[in-house]
């Protein structure tokens, strides 16, 4: 187990805020100091420390040692022949905690397609969280290594019987890494989400009326039947006249 559960789970080195180079001496005299600004890598780190693992790969044609002249030099065959070697690739076989917040991480380096074991000391620098949410780890070590091991052998001899470019190398990592979470805590979410959806019953489909074409005239609406007058009185008969053929007021004296 772990001293810092923390660690557990998949980590990927930030290449903006992390640092893999290297120091050798110069004509014997002035240190040299270089590194890659091309690094990618990730660490599995389990809750048993002997199942963790790690991988490194480095671009080698993405050397700086802040000179373009020996940069070049160092991409020719002379040094890492960055167009038949392209990578430098470390494959951790062990992580060791050694003590609380150091771990010897052991693995193969290869360099020009030739492999040794080497094992790296590191130092846990902490464990936070960023400003925007990442959980950060920070790593640290140093390693000493012999470049001809790797066949890297070009020098040239001095006067005073030194050589111009030092055989021992220190290599240096100063490491920035950040945990991805992706999958521990928003996949079961996505999963309860569309275990919900496909439970759901489906809606019943509502029933469709058909309007009626907007061109279509409407039929007329039915004639309306006039209301029924009263029937009329029939007309009083008129008074039929006297069979003697004279007015009634003269017959009685009226006139």
């Amino acid at each position: 187990m772990t001293e810092t559960p923390g660690l557990t789970g998949h980590w990927d080195i930030d290449p903006a805020h992390s640092r893999l180079g290297f120091s050798t001496r110069h004509a014997m005299v002035s240190r040299v100091r270089g590194a890659f600004n091309d690094v990618t890598g990730s660490a599995d780190i389990a809750e048993n420390l002997s199942d963790s693992t790690a991988t490194i790969v480095i671009k080698t044609a993405s050397v700086d040692t802040r000179s373009t002249d020996r940069d070049n030099h160092l991409r020719s065959a002379d040094f890492f022949d960055v167009e038949t070697y392209p990578e430098i690739r470390f494959v951790s076989s062990a992580i060791d905690e050694v003590d609380e917040g150091s771990y010897i991480v052991t693995g193969d380096l290869t360099i020009r397609d030739m492999t040794k074991t080497v094992s790296i000391p590191l130092e846990l620098i902490g464990v936070d969280t960023d400003p925007f949410g990442n959980l950060r780890a920070g790593l640290e070590g140093t390693r000493r290594i012999d470049r001809k091991d790797w066949g890297v052998t070009w020098n040239t001899k001095l006067d005073s019987g030194g050589v111009l470019v030092s055989d021992k190398l220190t290599l240096e990592f100063e490491l920035s890494l950040i945990k991805n979470v992706d999958g521990e805590d928003e996949a079961p979410a996505e999963s309860a989400e569309a275990t919900a959806q496909d439970e759901a019953p489906a809606p019943e489909p509502e029933p469709v009326t058909e309007a009626a074409p907007a061109d279509e005239d409407f039929p007329p609406p039915p004639p309306v039947r006039p209301a029924e007058q009263p029937a009329e009185k029939p007309a009083e008969p008129k008074p039929e006249p006297s069979s003697s053929g004279k007015p009634l007021g003269k017959l009685f004296g009226l006139r």
